[in-house]
């Protein structure tokens, strides 16, 4: 399959981030967060093609990333306490590439695929808000961890 056909097929819509997804799970059981109250869990699809990218970002939530189909995918993890960039290469079929990746709340991250187009699918829990997502690049004073290792992943921002 083409990408467009997974796209078409599994209904994506354009995310916010870049590439495709598609929510395919919302939890009914809710959980209680400070004073807000959300959802357990909550599942995506998510392509991403060649040439797209998953912006750098920071999730409120837990997100654990599941590789299902086409290319390898790089996925980043860059904690801003520590400093510590880790990467992660998202596959079932390579011996360095592990088929699941998981994000800690608060950790920026970004992806991409490493050939035509790669398929996951991203649990988080607590459930995803668009209200607990922020792009990296309107944090303050961000480009100041875009230095040493992590400068060569500026484009992604």
């Amino acid at each position: 399959m083409t990408a467009t056909d997974v796209i078409q097929a599994l209904q994506l819509a354009p995310h916010p981030e870049g590439g495709w997804y598609r929510e395919i799970y919302r939890s009914t059981d809710r959980v209680q967060r400070g004073s807000e109250s959300r959802s357990a869990t909550t599942a995506i699809y998510y392509l991403l093609e060649q040439g797209q990218l998953s912006r750098w970002h920071v999730v409120d939530a837990d997100e654990i990333w599941h590789f299902y189909s086409g290319a390898p995918l790089e996925l980043l993890a860059y904690d801003p306490e520590s400093r510590q960039l880790n990467r992660h290469l998202l596959h079932a079929g390579t011996a360095e590439a592990r088929p699941v990746g998981v994000i800690p709340s608060g950790v920026w991250q970004a992806a991409r695929s490493l050939g035509e187009y790669s398929l996951v699918g991203c649990t988080v829990s607590p459930g995803f808000e668009f209200s607990g997502f922020k792009f990296t690049a309107d944090l303050p004073d961000h480009r100041a961890h875009f230095v040493g290792e992590l400068s060569q992943y500026a484009a992604l921002l």
